[in-house]
């Protein structure tokens, strides 16, 4: 089977290691099933930033270390054993900004990200040279080699006026909590889908999308031209899986985001919001939580089915992606 999954960072990280579980990939390699199949991941890079004179992917490298294995286990994201003494010397010579966190063994990702781009390469092969020391057990593309940042226009709590700041800014700095009017995918309309991007869209079995911000993950991945055109015209049946749990995100903003943009927290509304491929969307199957009572049931052209949506570990989470493979008829 080759599944090919559209995520963003912390949540769809999580969601690729059940998806790992469920089929013996990774660090849960069987070798009497696991060779049989592909796990793919189309990963936003709207967080994407420089910093400090690196290019820093958030999302890539939580999927990546999460993935090899070595992420940190309680903040969910970073190195785990890691260390701050570059970030402090920094702060010790004023360098701005001081409020985003480089830890020591992350910068060195950074570091050979940065070297290899100004080389020439691609992020896409980039991404595939720093997978080789993680040994992810999937593939990892971003979704685009172009640059395309998701930038927040605020009310500045400093002097009261509307300006734009980068995702990071908003989310790391003010931990999105300023009065926040919209979202825009500073790029979007010179980017352009990699190749990889889209064949592993065409080429799949299955879509899946995992339970990720609709908004800054999900919607940043479709922001870049090419994808959804290629979600709507895949021979393969797509399955998303709700963020929503009684009105509150599985992880992260994705409230405060729908709020902005006029969406309710809902999982009904957040299936409206991706829409139907038989009409103009690009749903043909919705998982949202036991015990929602029925919401997101009317979303028109979507088969929609209950299940538990917890992921407290990677076997519950293979249980989540067990229903929806099923739900699709792949099982």
């Amino acid at each position: 089977m080759k599944v090919t999954v559209l995520v963003g960072g912390v949540g769809g990280a999580k969601f690729l290691l059940g998806v790992q579980k469920l089929l013996g990939l990774g660090q849960f390699a069987d070798e009497s099933t696991g060779a049989e199949h592909r796990l793919t991941a189309v990963v936003n890079v709207g967080d994407d930033a420089w910093m400090h004179g690196v290019r820093i992917c958030p999302d890539l490298d939580t999927c990546m270390y999460t993935l090899g294995g070595g992420v940190d286990p309680e903040r969910g994201w970073g190195h785990r054993d890691e260390t701050w003494n570059a970030m402090a010397e920094l702060n010790s010579y004023g360098m701005q900004p001081d409020w985003f966190g480089l830890g020591d063994r992350d910068l060195a990702t950074h570091l050979v990200r940065t070297q290899s781009l100004r080389a020439g390469y691609s992020l896409t092969e980039v991404t595939a040279a720093l997978c080789d020391r993680w040994k992810p057990g999937a593939t990892l593309l971003p979704v685009t080699n172009d640059s395309c940042e998701t930038h927040v226009v605020i009310t500045d709590p400093d002097d009261d006026t509307q300006r734009a700041v980068h995702f990071q800014e908003w989310w790391v700095r003010y931990r999105a909590a300023v009065p926040t009017h919209g979202f825009g995918f500073v790029g979007s309309e010179k980017a352009s889908a990699t190749p990889e991007s889209l064949d592993a869209i065409a080429q799949a079995d299955v879509v899946l999308l995992a339970p990720s911000n609709p908004v800054v993950s999900i919607g940043a991945i479709l922001a870049i031209p090419g994808i959804r055109a290629a979600l709507r015209s895949t021979p393969a049946p797509i399955v998303g899986y709700s963020p929503i749990i009684a009105g509150k995100p599985l992880r992260g903003m994705a409230d405060v985001c729908l709020s902005v943009i006029g969406i309710e927290s809902t999982s009904q509304a957040v299936g409206e919001y991706h829409g139907a491929r038989s009409g103009t969307g690009i749903l043909d199957y919705w998982l949202v939580h036991d015990g929602e009572h029925g919401a997101g049931a009317d979303v028109p052209g979507v088969t929609v089915h209950a299940a538990p949506l917890l992921m407290t570990d990677p076997a519950a989470t293979a249980e989540m992606v067990r229903t929806g493979l099923d739900l699709a008829g792949l099982l």
